[in-house]
């Protein structure tokens, strides 16, 4: 039985001016000035990955979802 992933996951971080955000499965990598701008830049990058890409020999089903998780930054304590 040949199991389609219909879920991308990315790892979200805020650097010292943008959100990064990194594909797990996919060699993906974005940035926005906001979560917003970021979501957007997520699905255009991913986008542009797949493009004309097969994405059933990548073993992806034809529209996945994309999860992400935030990490949040080490708390400074005085």
């Amino acid at each position: 039985m040949n199991m389609k992933q219909h879920i991308l996951h990315f790892h979200i971080a805020k650097g010292e001016e943008q959100y990064v955000a990194s594909g797990v499965e996919l060699a993906v990598v974005t940035q926005g000035k906001t979560l917003d701008e970021l979501s957007k830049n997520i699905e255009e990058a991913v986008a542009l990955h797949l493009e004309g890409e097969n994405l059933a020999e990548l073993g992806l089903a034809e529209r996945p979802s994309v999860l992400v998780d935030f990490e949040l930054p080490t708390p400074q304590y005085a």
